[in-house]
């Protein structure tokens, strides 16, 4: 938001982007039917990239520009990097403790656990780029960014799959593949790969940076429709780098690639970029409140959805489970299976917006 003095005091923009993405996670996550999908709803069986693909990287993205908010007052304040660091570690384990328990449910079989997920990536990118904050300028970091873009690119297509004796880039052969077969403890979400393996967690990373090279922008004395145009061109460019990037390392969000990195960023300095413009220069804000109301408590929702999942998806309702019955009844009155499919998880989108829409009017705000 910009005060009368032209002073960034807090970003509706920001607010509403991470609940949105938080809310479109959801979508995606939980449809009526695994049967019945839109492509478009669905992750990239491997090259490409569908507008669900978009979701995971936009959240890394709102991570860095979040970090820059939270930390650089801190240190022009110059508080002591030790109690930093603290608050840092503390919190990515609290975020990693709970994605290992959501990994449990619901059997909680420790035999078979898989120890890698999405608050898992989340808990170490946020780890890895808050401390790089803390000790680097923006150039350094935008280095470090491209650094290890490039040497990941030069490992994944130079170096031969090992017991291959060739390069591969596909699913279960390459060599992050290999690397997760090898040192990555517990069961691979794929059998003989993981999409959130060890390899892959470094261009993550990046995005992770690239957020807070955005967040290092809304913090400059430029004018707020000069950051609007730096977003958009840079967001423009970026994204058509990883399209040009990707025609040698193809786009693709399992291994996360270095084309990947730039193209999801590039769209989400660009969404970003808009919504500023939209709610915090322009004013216009009538949309917004359901984003900012998801993103007060966006790691807590997204816990509770796989909660609350449990009972609409596992637990038995009659011959089956409540998701069969309103899709199969939809489509029993002539509605599309996908269309009937996404109504459900529209449903279940809204009734966690219940618990969300309660903690926002309690003021009640849980930070892992």
């Amino acid at each position: 938001m910009i005060n009368r003095s032209g002073t960034l005091t807090r970003l509706i923009s920001l607010d509403a982007m991470r609940g949105f993405t938080i809310a479109l996670m959801i979508t995606v996550n939980f449809p009526g039917s695994e049967a019945y999908v839109y492509a478009t709803l669905r992750h990239s069986k491997w090259n490409g990239l569908t507008f669900t693909d978009l979701v995971a990287p936009f959240f890394l993205f709102i991570v860095g520009v979040s970090i820059v908010f939270a930390f650089s007052k801190k240190l022009e304040e110059k508080s002591p990097k030790t109690e930093l660091y603290k608050k840092i570690i503390i919190r990515s384990f609290k975020i990693f403790a709970v994605g290992m328990f959501l990994n449990m449910m619901p059997d909680f079989d420790l035999m078979h656990l898989r120890w890698t997920g999405t608050l898992h990536r989340i808990a170490l990118v946020f780890l890895v780029c808050a401390i790089l904050f803390l000790n680097t300028n923006w150039k350094q970091q935008a280095i470090t960014g491209i650094i290890i873009l490039i040497l990941y690119c030069l490992v994944m297509t130079l170096i031969p799959t090992p017991g291959y004796g060739k390069i591969m880039l596909e699913r279960g052969v390459n060599l992050a593949a290999w690397v997760d077969q090898q040192y990555l403890p517990g069961k691979m979400w794929q059998g003989t790969w993981d999409p959130e393996g060890i390899l892959s967690t470094f261009p993550c990373i990046v995005t992770g940076i690239t957020g807070m090279l955005a967040g290092k922008l809304m913090l400059t004395d430029y004018s707020p429709t000069e950051k609007v145009s730096y977003l958009m061109t840079i967001g423009l460019f970026t994204a058509a780098a990883g399209y040009f990037w990707g025609l040698g390392f193809p786009v693709n969000e399992n291994l996360w690639t270095s084309s990947f990195v730039l193209v999801t960023s590039g769209f989400a300095a660009l969404l970003f970029g808009a919504l500023y413009f939209i709610t915090d220069i322009s004013g216009y804000q009538k949309g917004t409140k359901p984003g900012i109301i998801f993103g007060a408590n966006a790691i807590t929702i997204y816990v509770l959805a796989d909660v609350f999942a449990l009972f609409l998806y596992l637990l038995p309702f009659g011959d089956k489970t409540l998701n069969k019955h309103f899709v199969d009844t939809l489509i029993a009155t002539g509605v599309p299976p996908e269309l009937a499919s996404l109504i459900y998880a529209l449903i279940f989108v809204s009734i966690n917006f219940i618990p969300a829409l309660l903690l926002y009017r309690k003021n009640i705000f849980i930070k892992l």
